[in-house]
C-alpha cells in the first residue's frame, strides 16, 4: 500500500510513451479541465494535441470522429 509521502503528481508520470512530454507542463488534460470541456470535445483535444508525435493521420481521424459525435449530440438536443 502506498504511503502519503509516496504520492507523485500524475503530470510527472507518462504511461505508454512520451508523446505528451512535448507540451512541457501543459498537458492536454489540464487544458480540458481549465476550459471545462466534456468527454467528447476533451477527447478531440487530446487527439489533436498528439497527432504529430504519436498517431499521425489516425489521431486526426479520431479527433474528427469525436467532433462529429459532439455535433450529432448538440443537433439532437436542439
Amino acid at each position: 500500500m502506498a504511503k502519503a509521502n509516496d504520492y507523485q503528481s500524475a503530470n510527472l508520470i507518462q504511461i505508454g510513451g512520451t508523446h505528451y512530454k512535448q507540451f512541457k507542463g501543459h498537458e492536454p488534460w489540464d487544458v480540458v479541465i481549465a476550459w471545462g470541456l466534456g468527454y467528447l470535445d476533451g477527447t478531440a483535444v487530446k487527439y489533436l494535441s498528439r497527432w504529430r508525435h504519436k498517431g499521425g493521420v489516425e489521431d486526426l481521424k479520431k479527433a474528427a470522429h469525436f467532433i462529429q459525435k459532439q455535433i450529432e449530440e448538440l443537433e439532437r438536443e436542439a
